[in-house]
């Protein structure tokens, strides 16, 4: 059945075919066209016979002519052409577009205010019998061209740097008696495409449409700046009809070089129900070269070279940033690293050490200090001007010591990156040695234990440091305990006195420690212990109710801290450590005499214990044997 209700509905169709006849088709009218741009009238033709190629004719009939017919060119016919269009036929000017072999298209490439009228397309007949109509006719209108389109400033063609915004006008309007409508669009040609040497491209960036929409253009990259606010079209209504059209880009980037452009075209709504676009302008903004970061850019730090200058002087270092982009569009992340703690050739030439980061400005202006937290009250890092930056140690100290370097972190087109946004580029300056001379400080730590009875288990232990320092000017002395375990090959022989011949016997553990500033830091855990000052060069250390975890060998460990010209106080990097004293705690008689207490106490209890258990058992088997038997 299938192959029948085909056949049939085939031979329905040649039956309303041959019916219908021959039927050509033009775009509906009135057609409004601007004078200097083109004119394009499809027309197709259905119903005929015979070939499938069909032939096409247009005719005017123009209006300043009193409608009188014109042949204007043919697809059959070379000499078809009245005289007012053999030029024009003859140059491509007006010609005949084949869509297919039923349809074809007029297209005039400029548009005349003659070639206003009615434009008739005939085809002539390949059927076996005249039937339907043989031409269609459209009048079209041509209007003048009044599309104007300018610009207020143009591109001058200078290296832009990486990041730095940029700002395209274009001016554009239209004075017509017709309803029509105004797209702008900016473009670029040129620039990196990702294709390759010598390829030519021509990208869309931003447009405003003929409904006023923005859109973005094609590529996913203006997308997405779009997206991120990156890129920004506006209108400003001017006067006359002329309105202005900004576009911002709020950091460039290398791939934005190329020729800029502006394209307006005018729009009108055929009675069919499309946009047609009637006359179209493209202005030349001007070129555009984006220098990249790394070569315009550069970080400097002053003073450059060596830096020597006496402990407590305030010391000054300066970063320069150059080639940044202008308008403050980009976050600048300023840190000052320092390579190195220690005076000296090897450390000054940075030859050594770690590198640490002393202070951090973000991009929002916060400062935060490095692993120095106290360097926050004794301190400053500031902006002096747009792109120089200077760090001030109020009072340098001699661990200030070392190789700075400036490094600067760029984040083009993001004012306020976040934390994990990578930075567009980085760059650090020469390194600055800086030297803190100190005056000649000598110290030396004798640590000693009282002459008393046994130290027994349970008493408070004494310790005694004796520090010696020669210098000149006011000076502290900071004081730290320490103490190691005893070999337990010497506690096993119960004769620790030569125990501190055999250090490091294994990690020390910080006891006490009694700051320049008097201060008392106890480390230990469960252990009573005090620190103070006893004399003018002696320090001493108590450890009260001292248990076998108090034994050990203990060592002070002494650092002098001078004051420098303002009043505060530094670490001179003089310090010494003492011999170490011994620590062995003895049993108490108490403890000696509880032992064989116990082992008493236990063998009598066990003895009475046995001897109660024998005479019990023992008198109830003889109870058992004495019963009389029933």
């Amino acid at each position: 059945m299938a192959p029948l209700q085909a056949a049939v509905v085939i031979l329905l169709q040649l039956m309303l075919h041959q019916a219908a006849g021959r039927e050509v088709f033009l775009p509906m009218g009135t057609l409004y066209r601007v004078a200097g741009f083109p004119l394009s009238l499809p027309c197709a033709v259905t119903g005929y016979e015979g070939a499938r190629t069909q032939d096409f004719e247009w005719f005017l009939h123009r209006e300043d002519a009193n409608g009188r017919q014109m042949g204007i060119v043919s697809t059959r016919d070379q000499g078809f052409p009245y005289a007012p269009y053999q030029g024009r036929v003859r140059s491509g000017e007006v010609r005949v577009e084949r869509d297919s072999g039923d349809k074809a298209r007029l297209v005039v490439q400029r548009l005349r205010p003659e070639d206003q009228g009615k434009y008739e397309c005939y085809t002539p007949s390949t059927d076996t019998s005249y039937q339907g109509n043989y031409s269609a006719s459209v009048v079209v209108k041509v209007i003048p061209d009044t599309l104007q389109i300018s610009y207020t400033r143009a591109l001058t063609g200078q290296p832009l740097p990486e990041g730095a915004g940029l700002t395209l006008t274009c001016s554009a309007g239209v004075q017509s008696k017709e309803h029509t409508h105004l797209s702008i669009m900016f473009g670029k040609r040129g620039g990196d495409s990702g294709g390759g040497e010598g390829v030519s491209t021509l990208r869309e960036i931003i447009a405003l449409d003929r409904l006023l929409g923005v859109t973005p253009g094609s590529s996913q990259a203006y997308r997405k700046r779009y997206e991120d606010g990156e890129i920004t079209l506006e209108k400003r209504n001017g006067a006359a009809g002329v309105d202005t059209y900004v576009v911002r880009m709020r950091a460039v980037k290398p791939e934005d070089s190329g020729s800029y452009f502006c394209e307006a075209a005018q729009w009108i709504l055929d009675p069919d129900g499309s946009w047609q676009r009637i006359a179209q302008r493209t202005l030349e903004i001007g070129n555009l070269t984006v220098q990249r970061l790394a070569e315009s850019m550069t970080v400097t730090s002053t003073p450059s070279g060596r830096v020597s200058l006496q402990a407590g002087s305030p010391l000054t270092l300066t970063c320069q940033v150059s080639g940044l982009p202008g308008g403050g569009t980009s976050g600048l992340l300023v840190q000052w690293l320092k390579r190195g703690s220690l005076p000296g050739d090897a450390v000054a030439a940075g030859a050594g050490g770690v590198e640490v980061e002393v202070a951090r400005m973000g991009p929002g202006g916060v400062v935060r200090w490095g692993d120095d937290l106290s360097r926050g009250t004794g301190g400053a890092l500031e902006m002096v001007t747009e792109g120089r930056y200077a760090l001030r140690l109020f009072s340098a100290r001699p661990s200030d010591s070392g190789v700075y370097r400036c490094a600067v972190s760029v984040y083009a087109g993001r004012k306020n990156p976040a934390p994990s946004a990578p930075a567009t580029f980085s760059q650090r300056s020469e390194g600055v040695s800086v030297n803190l001379k100190t005056k000649e400080v000598l110290v030396s730590a004798v640590a000693q234990l009282p002459r008393g009875p046994l130290l027994k288990r349970g008493s408070t232990v004494t310790l005694l440091c004796n520090v010696t320092v020669t210098t000149t000017g006011p000076a502290q002395v900071q004081v730290l305990w320490l103490r190691r375990p005893i070999p337990e090959p010497l506690i096993t022989k119960g004769d620790p006195a030569d125990a501190a011949a055999l250090l490091p016997a294994g990690p020390p553990s910080a006891v006490a420690t009694l700051t320049y500033e008097g201060m008392a830091q106890l480390f230990t855990n469960g252990s009573e212990v005090s620190v103070d000052r006893v004399s003018a060069v002696t320090y001493r250390l108590r450890v009260h109710a001292a248990s076998l975890e108090d034994q050990g060998l203990y060592v002070c460990r002494a650092e002098v801290w001078g004051q420098d010209p303002h009043g505060g106080w530094y670490n001179t990097q003089a310090k010494d450590e003492s011999p170490a004293v011994t620590v062995y705690l003895y049993a108490r008689a108490a403890d000696l005499l509880l032992i064989p207490l116990v082992i008493g106490v236990s063998s009598a209890l066990f003895v009475g214990i046995v001897i109660i258990s024998t005479i019990t058992c023992c008198f109830m088997n003889r109870l058992a044997r004495q019963r009389p038997v029933k």
